[in-house]
């Protein structure tokens, strides 16, 4: 986007290597805003100069092993770990009250936080994320694969055939647009599309941290089931947020993390699995209501 607002850059050391962040400034409890698998930060460079305009103050940050954050050899990579790089962040910038936001594969990260350290938590927002299990979740077909144990030599094997790896990312990207307006498709191919193949092609590569947390992500999921007490315990209020077309974290996965809140709201956009990208403004009037 043009005129993006003004920030402050840091890199916040995690032991295995650091990770990169933006901070702009404003007002708070901050946004603090995590993104998914396979993406980076900048599935939020349409939503944050709406929010920074509103008079918020704004973090981005890359998960280790994504994006411009540190890739290390060996590293390891978890759910939990994710938990620690927010905690991390929040620490590295004396943030006391935050509002975790989450997409996709972040939802453990920003619920599960909320948990763990509610002192530090003024609310969380949920932008078509999973968390556990959930009867009409559907994961799209890239991340089945890869999350399937049984598999492992096959997907090993796909992600060191660059060939192989773009076919099965073009499939997932086709799928993705179905249900689509024209605008939100340019969107995705012009935008969307390169950042995801950039997190693969460019080197050092995202591609450990993506088959080591896809590979975790069914025993989250059931880990997180069993933490539903624990998240309806919350007193926060948590705003869903929901591209209404989305063909796999669809509605239905919302209306049952919102069944498991004591203080939940849902929010339907007609907007795709990127709901932050495809409407923005929108999405930006629900948080700073």
């Amino acid at each position: 986007m043009s005129n993006h607002p003004h920030f402050e850059e840091h890199r916040v050391d995690r032991g295995q290597g650091n990770i990169y962040v933006r901070d702009y400034a404003g007002s708070g409890p901050a946004f603090v805003m995590m993104h998914g698998f396979p993406d980076n930060l900048h599935i939020y460079d349409e939503l944050v100069p709406h929010l920074v305009a509103g008079g918020r103050r704004v973090v981005t940050f890359d998960f280790l092993g994504f994006g411009a954050s540190d890739k290390p050899a060996g590293a390891r990579y978890s759910f939990a770990q994710q938990v620690g790089d927010l905690h991390a962040v929040v620490q590295a910038l004396h943030l006391d009250k935050i509002i975790p936001v989450a997409h996709d594969s972040s939802g453990p990260a920003a619920l599960n936080y909320a948990v763990d350290y509610p002192q530090h938590v003024a609310g969380v927002v949920v932008l078509n994320a999973l968390y556990g299990e959930a009867p009409t979740l559907k994961h799209p077909e890239l991340i089945q694969l890869f999350a399937t144990p049984e598999l492992k030599a096959l997907t090993g094997k796909i992600l060191q055939t660059p060939q192989q790896f773009a076919w099965v990312l073009n499939f997932q990207r086709d799928k993705f647009q179905e249900g689509l307006n024209e605008s939100q498709k340019d969107l995705y191919v012009n935008f969307l599309g390169p950042l995801i193949d950039g997190n693969f092609r460019n080197q050092p590569s995202s591609g450990p941290a993506f088959a080591q947390m896809t590979g975790q992500l069914f025993a989250e999921e059931a880990r997180n089931t069993l933490r539903r007490d624990e998240v309806r315990a919350l007193q926060v209020p948590v705003q869903l947020i929901w591209g209404e077309t989305d063909p796999y974290l669809n509605t239905g996965v919302a209306e049952d993390i919102l069944s498991h809140l004591q203080n939940g709201q849902l929010h339907k956009l007609p907007a795709g699995h990127w709901v932050q990208l495809d409407a923005p403004q929108q999405v930006a009037a629900l948080m700073l209501k």
